[in-house]
């Protein structure tokens, strides 16, 4: 497959700006693997073609409030940076991501916060847009942590909307999010609310948790023609003993285990061994899935509908199956679906 295959007709209004109301009313178009067909129902009726036994595996990172602006010293120039992942805890040393990149070098001073003023200071170059920062504050960890999340903003990406606003702290997370350390939510686990937990529950639909803290790569594009030579960024995830068990037992038993959105898949295939069973396990993976691709754990997915050329739409055309997917996808844009982050949802039975 070519990145070239991955291109539709796509134009900005099909961008959902705002979240549904209800998290659980999102449209949901099914898509039925066998048969081909398509269908078109609200996300509360997800529950209706599963049954007691089956299971849904959901990502239980939570987002943290990653974007700073600041300033540069001498210069006053504005600076935006987007923290990437903690490096060593005492020395407040993090990994960023700096706009614009061109004005920072190594032995800056940046400068956050209005009255709450925090310093850093440049280390280290790590990529060509990336840097290494330490943070320049006395006070304990604890204190320190709690000054960096009053000084950040929810990192809802830009195309979405260019401002955040305070809902955005709340709907930019799922409601099971508790293993902090993502900067992009999984959306597809976004469509899921209390109430419809409690119906999943009284029906006997079992869940499970894993963990994959999902990075900027989500949305680094693909640069390359030849997908085989696309590199993938590495992400941090944990799959526990109980997750593992639940999976492997659910699949002995021929139920259906369905992949909460592309971040529990991934995951899953990174963690599976012969035979198709999952291993506890806990790392880093680049796993990078396209058409084609012989799936071992899942046999059922929730989606979002994503945009032309992302690793995210690769993926699901690989489970989906390319012809139908891409198919799906000029459906949902006939039928006014909204996409991205905060739009609807697709269930690949």
């Amino acid at each position: 497959m070519k990145l070239s295959q991955y291109g539709y007709d796509f134009n900005n209004e099909m961008l959902a700006k705002y979240p549904e109301i209800n998290r659980d009313e999102s449209r949901l178009m099914v898509v039925n693997r066998a048969t081909g067909s398509i269908e078109h129902r609200i996300f509360k009726d997800i529950i209706e073609y599963f049954d007691e036994k089956d299971l849904f595996v959901f990502n239980d990172t939570k987002v943290f409030p990653a974007r700073l602006k600041g300033n540069k010293e001498k210069t006053g120039a504005e600076i935006e940076i987007f923290l990437l992942r903690e490096l060593n805890r005492e020395l407040r040393l993090w990994d960023v991501l700096v706009d614009p990149a061109r004005k920072i070098r190594i032995g800056n001073k940046l400068y956050f916060g209005g009255d709450e003023m925090m310093g850093a200071e440049v280390i280290d170059n790590t990529t060509s847009r990336g840097r290494t920062l330490r943070f320049l504050f006395d006070g304990s960890y604890e204190e320190f942590k709690e000054a960096l999340y009053r000084l950040g903003e929810t990192p809802l990406p830009r195309w979405v909307r260019e401002t955040v606003e305070e809902e955005d702290a709340e709907r930019y997370q799922t409601i099971f999010a508790s293993k902090e350390g993502a900067v992009a939510a999984p959306t597809a686990g976004m469509h899921f609310s209390k109430h419809l937990l409690k119906r999943m529950e009284i029906k006997g639909i079992d869940s499970a948790f894993i963990t994959l803290h999902a990075g900027l790569g989500n949305f680094r594009m693909v640069d390359v023609e030849d997908l085989s030579k696309h590199k993938m960024d590495s992400e941090q995830f944990i799959v526990s003993e109980e997750a593992a068990a639940m999976v492997n037992n659910a699949k002995r038993e021929g139920r259906k285990v369905v992949a909460i959105g592309t971040t529990v898949m991934r995951t899953m295939e990174t963690s599976v061994s012969t035979g198709g069973m999952i291993k506890p396990s806990e790392g880093w993976t680049n796993k990078f899935i396209f058409y084609p691709y012989d799936f071992s754990v899942a046999n059922a997915m929730v989606s979002n509908f994503h945009l032309p050329y992302s690793t995210q739409l690769m993926m699901v055309a690989a489970f989906g199956g390319y012809e139908l997917t891409m198919e799906a996808y000029k459906v949902a844009k006939e039928e006014g679906y909204r996409f991205g982050t905060y739009g609807d949802a697709m269930l690949i039975l």
